[in-house]
């Protein structure tokens, strides 16, 4: 089937665990997926990403840190998604625009216009046929981010070291998106067990695709 998700979240939200879960459950219902993340995907885009992500980088500028977000997005999009959605391929991206549109563009306040102008440049322009928003009050989830066993450091702390009134706006802004967007965002409650919502996870795509099916 060809489909376009994203999974979205504040650090800690459990999006990464949900989308490997899930492909998890297609693979073992004999669905061909492609799974794959932001920033990365692609050589060069994981290249970006340990800059992007590396806590050596605290002073990166919002400017920098915006366009070094597009520039791997470009990469990924043309190597990766596209491609695959060409040929028919569902495709699972962990993070993609809407992230963008809350750290860079709420997080870091950088304006709105200037993040939606890139966005509709060409190849950036591709939205998701539905993207699952795991919405988790800021405190509970960085108490799990830091508590990840196995966590990089080097993959995580970057952001995970920010003020609290960040992850705030940050998260403000993934409800506002979810508002703005009711047809294509679906927020999902991320309290409780992983095996909760994993539940909640499977009834939305049930509800959205449901030619969809799970072993």
């Amino acid at each position: 089937m060809r489909a376009f998700i994203t999974f979205e979240g504040i650090e800690g939200s459990g999006k990464t665990t949900q989308i490997q879960l899930l492909s998890e459950k297609l693979d073992q219902s004999g669905v061909e997926h492609v799974l794959t993340r932001e920033p990365g995907g692609t050589p060069a885009g994981n290249q970006i990403r340990r800059l992007l992500l590396d806590p050596a980088n605290r002073d990166l500028n919002p400017l920098c840190e915006l366009l070094l977000y597009q520039a791997a997005r470009a990469q990924h999009l043309a190597c990766v998604i596209i491609p695959a959605l060409a040929e028919g391929k569902l495709v699972l991206c962990d993070r993609y625009k809407d992230a963008t549109r809350a750290y860079q563009g709420k997080g870091r306040q950088l304006p709105e216009e200037l993040v939606e102008k890139l966005n509709r440049v060409d190849l950036l322009a591709l939205e998701p046929d539905l993207t699952l928003l795991f919405d988790l009050e800021p405190d509970e989830a960085l108490s799990r981010a830091r508590q990840r066993e196995g966590s990089e450091p080097s993959e995580q702390s970057r952001f995970e070291e920010e003020a609290m009134d960040f992850h705030q706006r940050v998260r403000e802004a993934y409800r506002s998106l979810a508002a703005t967007y009711p047809q294509r965002i679906r927020v999902v409650d991320a309290s409780g067990t992983m095996e909760q919502v994993q539940e909640r996870v499977l009834a939305v795509l049930k509800k959205n695709f449901p030619s969809m099916k799970f072993a």
